[in-house]
Parts: C-alpha cells; structure tokens; sequence
C-alpha cells in the first residue's frame, strides 16, 4: 500500500476500556484500518496494537526505528470480539496520532462522555490522561 493517502477516518482510532482494575487497561479498539475490532488485555497490548496500526499504515511515519533487546515475540491470539458497540463499559476515547518523533506520540485525545479534549506530547502523557479521566469517570 505504498503511496496510499488514507482519509481522515482512518486518522481516529476508537479505545472502550471495558475495565480498569488496578489501573490495568482491557477493552477493544476500532480503526476503519482493521477488518474487525481488536480486544487488548493489558496497557502493553493497546501500545503495541496501536504501533502496529500506526506500522500497518504507514502514517504517521515513525522518524526513528524501533529498538530493543531481541525480536519481539509473536502476540497471543486473542478471540475476535463479538460485535459490541464502540463504547466501554468503563470509558471511551477518540485516539489521534499526529506524529511519531522522539520514539513516542503526539497527539489529541478525546474522552467522550466527558465530552473533553486534550492534546498529548507522548505516549506516557496520553496514559495519564487516560488514567485522570478513569479515575474521574
């Protein structure tokens, strides 16, 4: 898919959080880019389904390439989720990367039943706007 210019619906990806316990992430993310939506289990899993996503498209382009101690093992299979609604049971939030430059994100994230919004300038500021608005919520 080289050269694809993707539209702007495939720039916003969905995140339900199903559950929070111990400050643990689990739900589902949706992406026009994704034939179905895609079930996490843990914080590390939305991280790397995101990147994945991110790689799978292509944009945005990462300025650096991904390091570390050895290949990454393959993910476990996880079953396909069943058509729920794109929303959580805990929280829902709209996800836009807008660039990937010092091995992070930048971006804007929407909590949508709190109805705000705020930018963030890494993937650790992201969490913990997400974190703020499921201790809130």
């Amino acid at each position: 898919m080289n050269g694809r210019a993707w539209g702007n619906e495939y720039r916003t990806t969905v995140v339900c959080v199903d559950s929070y316990d111990g400050r643990e992430l689990k739900g589902r993310l949706y992406n026009p880019f994704f034939s179905e939506g895609k079930r996490f289990t843990s914080t590390m899993e939305l991280l790397i389904e995101m990147e994945g996503l991110l790689e799978g498209m292509r944009f945005p382009q990462s300025y650096t390439a991904v390091r570390s101690f050895s290949r990454p093992a393959e993910p476990a299979a996880v079953p396909a989720p069943e058509e729920a609604p794109q929303e959580g049971a805990c929280a829902t939030f709209a996800l836009r990367v807008f660039f990937r430059q010092n091995a992070s994100w930048q971006g804007a994230v929407s909590w949508l039943e709190g109805g705000r919004e705020e930018s963030f300038r890494s993937v650790l500021e992201l969490l913990l706007l997400m974190d703020s608005a499921l201790l809130d919520g």
